[in-house]
């Protein structure tokens, strides 16, 4: 394997075990009373915000959905502050208010979550247009599910960026559920399919491989500025946890995790890399992770008379 492949892909499996040992301790938090309320995880999924991250611009905006603590690593937010966030602690992202389906960090260009199904696609053709006028040459991204490809605002969004000509980039991360049901019997051809219908690019790539991703989001990004549309890029991977945290995901057949499991990005990319040097970085990021919700749990929550702060009318 060449220098250079080895190097990168030592770096894809850093961040991606970044994101799955928080994930796993996010999941702890919820389970401990840590964290309230429910979160929904990216386990299984990781390849995506790692390969389509490393190829942006690190400028480039990225909006997510509400499964988006991945994106946010990826786009550089700190492990600290983001365990923090969704602890409700008066961190430096959103100060507790923004948890685990709403964070923000513009500093790092991650525009943030949305918990309703298909919303941010609006939202990043606004921010498009936004860098199209400033002539900013960046490409803002944006990540939905499959399931949001039947949306209503999706679409609307998807031929306004076209008929505008305006440049972004659609991850649909196809992970094999929408929601609590199997995505084949909620929609009747792919979403790659579908671009055809607003004159753009579609990409489909193995969303489990975050160096095939890398390439096909550098395509996408690529195609974008050159044809001046949006562009779809279609990822294929595997959901291993729950909907949510909370889901008993007793609709899924016996044994279906178990068979997917030879899909999860990690031990892949984790057999690429020398063996000292795999051990080396699962004893460091699991030393950062642990001792990301150390800190996090020191961080006070928001004081009661900060409650109307951010509030703009009342």
């Amino acid at each position: 394997m060449a220098e250079e492949a080895r190097s990168t892909a030592s770096l894809d499996y850093r961040d991606m075990l970044r994101i799955r040992l928080m994930e796993e301790e996010v999941m702890r938090c919820v389970q401990d009373g840590r964290i309230t309320g429910s979160t929904h995880l990216c386990i299984g999924q990781e390849a995506i915000p790692v390969g389509v991250c490393r190829a942006l611009d690190p400028r480039d905006p990225v909006v997510a959905t509400y499964r988006g603590h991945g994106w946010a690593l990826a786009k550089g937010v700190s492990p600290v502050q983001l365990a923090a966030e969704v602890m409700g602690r008066d961190s430096e992202l959103n100060g507790g208010r923004g948890g685990s389906a709403y964070l923000s960090s513009p500093a790092h260009a991650f525009m943030g979550e949305n918990s309703i199904v298909g919303a941010g696609v609006p939202v990043t053709l606004g921010l498009a247009m936004a860098h199209q006028r400033r002539a900013t040459g960046l490409v803002p991204a944006v990540s939905i599910g499959d399931g949001a490809m039947n949306q209503g605002n999706v679409h609307e969004a998807l031929n306004m960026g076209s008929v505008l000509g305006v440049p972004f980039i659609v991850v649909v991360e196809n992970n094999g559920y929408v929601e609590m049901t199997t995505s084949d019997l909620l929609t009747a051809v792919p979403a790659a399919a579908r671009a055809a219908a607003y004159a753009m690019r579609a990409i489909e790539v193995d969303g489990n491989d975050p160096s095939a991703v890398a390439d096909a989001a550098r395509e996408a990004r690529a195609i974008a500025l050159a044809d001046s549309r949006p562009v779809m890029l279609e990822a294929h991977t595997k959901r291993l946890g729950g909907h949510y945290s909370g889901d008993a995901q007793m609709y899924r057949p016996v044994g279906e995790v178990d068979l997917w499991r030879a899909f999860d990005p990690l031990p892949k990319c984790r057999a690429l890399l020398d063996p000292a040097d795999a051990e080396e970085t699962d004893a460091a990021v699991a030393t950062e992770v642990a001792e990301s919700f150390r800190r996090a749990a020191e961080i006070p929550f928001p004081s009661a008379s900060e409650v109307m702060a951010h509030v703009r009318a009342h």
